[in-house]
């Protein structure tokens, strides 16, 4: 997706993932086209078929697909735009912030008048030159790691409780030690790749505060599934083992292991701090380092680190443990000080049925409502798109839920998070970070609950402002 650009995809709708990353590179996109066909001829679409070489053209506004290389304009904006949006500015309470995930990204919707970063997603930094492959040899060895580590700790839990019994002691210590060795190089090549990582990340996080000084930015910690990183194909398994070292069955066995029926419910979000708690501290470590460097520049940061797909209050305090202590771990060794926010993303359900709990640990409440929306409703954003157009036609439902906020279920949810996260923390800061914080209505939406801020991609920030001001200018009017 980043040499492409354009993006056509068989599969899918305005939220799966290829339209919404697209959409945050501001690059045209059609999702869902469903008369598309693949195959080892070429593409096949209108009775056409198109081999590599051939051209196309795509108009992502109204989702037609032209032939040829036809010639194109890059929009611009002049002083009339500009003189409106400052009226636009003068109207509004709500604050809008931007999902962006590099320092460009984050750039151009700066001058698209975001206020800050309502959702930097640190796993498209994983993608980024090589550093795929030291992500991919962190997964590799992490089984071995996790299940090593997990025996070793019940070993020497059972060696303080039997410390009495010398014959019992004596059989534990031959265990540790070859749990130990055996550990050796899994926790070797694990932890390897997680300091290698750590100065990568740092380096994006520094971009990021210099192209947002004075803004807040909320860094998601890592959220997708870990087979998202790894190869699929043969050829790629094959290429991955030969750059490890590793024996391609063994790789291919781990590829195999960490597939799931149900990925999007499965071993992801906070999930994955918790196994691996060493992932969740490379990436406090990294954003706070970053944090200490940009400071000691003048630059003015106000990092909010969010915890992804919290369910129970007991996960987010395991990871906010972490968090802080890593911070306090920086602010002391660099004698640094910096102030910064650990919160969390409601996109599940039961994180909104009991958000009073979870806000007595966090400190904002970002709405995930594309995930939200998923799990309210049942449906798959990647999937639905073969039958919510039938839905809408048929009046079955009025919008799609994943262009248009439902506000009578997944908004209910909203108002319920919103209120009993307050009750909890009256300064408890709320905004929305899905898709539908680009959508004039679910704006309007998120206006009327109170929230502090929407966030939306770089390209739909002048959509939301708008939207903001036009939803104060209502309720002033009434």
């Amino acid at each position: 997706m980043v040499a492409a650009q354009g993006i056509l995809t068989a599969r899918g709708g305005l939220t799966s993932h290829a339209a919404v990353v697209a959409r945050g590179m501001g690059k045209p996109c059609i999702a869902g086209c469903s008369d598309l066909r693949l195959d080892a001829e070429g593409m096949h679409l209108g009775g056409r078929t198109l081999r590599e070489g051939d051209f196309i053209t795509l108009d992502g506004t109204t989702g037609r697909i032209l032939l040829g290389d036809l010639p194109l304009v890059e929009p611009e904006t002049g002083a009339d735009f500009e003189t409106f949006m400052r009226w636009v500015d003068d109207a509004r309470q709500m604050r809008v912030r931007t999902n962006a995930d590099t320092p460009h990204d984050a750039q151009v919707a700066r001058r698209f008048g975001a206020e800050g970063i309502g959702l930097c997603r640190t796993e498209h930094m994983f993608f980024e030159g090589d550093r795929i492959d030291t992500v991919r040899q962190m997964i590799m060895v992490s089984g071995a790691y996790q299940r090593l580590t997990a025996a070793l700790g019940k070993v020497n839990a059972d060696l303080e409780r039997l410390k009495g019994d010398a014959e019992k002691v004596a059989a534990l210590e031959a265990e540790r030690a070859a749990l130990e060795a055996e550990l050796e190089a899994p926790a070797r090549l694990f932890k390897g790749a997680l300091e290698a990582l750590l100065p990568m990340q740092r380096a994006d996080f520094v971009g990021i505060f210099e192209a947002m000084d004075g803004l807040p930015v909320t860094i998601r910690l890592l959220d997708p599934p870990l087979h998202e990183f790894l190869p699929h194909t043969d050829e790629e398994i094959e290429a991955l083992a030969g750059k490890l070292s590793l024996p391609v069955a063994d790789v291919r066995a781990r590829v195999m292991a960490l597939r799931e029926h149900n990925p999007m419910l499965g071993h992801r979000g906070c999930r994955l701090g918790i196994a691996y708690p060493e992932i969740t501290e490379m990436q406090a470590r990294a954003i706070f380092e970053a944090a200490v460097e940009v400071t000691r520049r003048g630059i003015t940061v106000l990092p909010e680190v969010m915890v992804p797909l919290v369910g129970d209050v007991n996960e987010l305090r395991a990871q906010e443990s972490i968090i802080r202590r890593v911070a306090d771990e920086v602010q002391q060794a660099t004698g640094v000080t910096f102030t910064y926010l650990v919160g969390t993303m409601i996109e599940l359900p039961r994180a909104a049925l009991t958000a009073d709990k979870i806000a007595t640990v966090a400190e904002f409440f970002s709405f995930g409502t594309n995930d939200l929306t998923q799990t309210t409703f049942g449906f798959s954003r990647d999937d639905a798109g073969t039958f919510l157009p039938m839905y809408v036609e048929r009046k079955i439902l009025a919008d799609d839920p994943f262009q248009v906020l439902d506000r009578e279920g997944v908004g209910e949810l909203l108002r319920i998070g919103t209120q009993k996260g307050r009750a909890a923390r009256p300064t408890l800061k709320v905004g929305i970070c899905g898709e539908h914080g680009g959508e004039p209505s679910s704006v309007a939406f998120c206006h009327e609950l109170g929230f502090d801020y929407v966030s939306c991609s770089p390209y739909r920030v002048p959509i939301a402002r708008l939207a903001a001001a036009q939803a104060a200018l209502r309720q002033r009017s009434q």
